[in-house]
């Protein structure tokens, strides 16, 4: 959704991505790169005691992985301004497929050149499950403006 200048996004304007489905590897070379070895997410036997019956996705894991679903334009986004109100709804297991449901919620102008455009996300599974909802802003050029 980041592939529109701020004066170019309307309030109420809504995107979905393509889709990724969360692998073992995913899981595995997370784990090694966060340092995050919790058995729930790493160990079957462990997991198959837990409520979820199974291993689950690192909750951080999920929110990365959509945010390298969303498209991003590298000459209208400035900076990633931050997320609040994360909520993890549902587990995401090795195997589901996710893809982001984007709206454009809120708008703020930070003069002549850009402004910060608040975007509700839904990441939602193949079952059409709502995994996790965030609210996440960005910095985000305007179209008056030279690259």
């Amino acid at each position: 959704m980041i592939s529109k200048y701020y004066d170019d996004l309307e309030i109420g304007e809504k995107t979905r991505t393509r889709a990724r489905t969360i692998t073992e590897t995913d899981i595995v070379m997370f784990s090694a790169l966060s340092g995050d070895w919790y058995p729930l997410h790493t160990d079957s036997e462990y997991a198959s005691g837990t409520r979820f019956g199974r291993r689950i996705a690192h909750g951080m894991l999920v929110l990365t992985v959509a945010s390298g679903l969303v498209n991003i334009n590298p000459g209208i986004l400035v900076a990633f301004y931050g997320i609040e109100k994360v909520r993890f709804t549902a587990p995401v297991f090795i195997g589901d497929t996710l893809h982001v449901e984007t709206e454009v919620v809120e708008k703020e102008d930070r003069g002549p050149s850009q402004g910060v455009v608040t975007f509700r996300q839904d990441i939602v599974n193949q079952r059409g499950e709502t995994v996790c909802v965030a609210v996440k802003k960005a910095l985000i050029k305007k179209g008056n403006q030279p690259d």
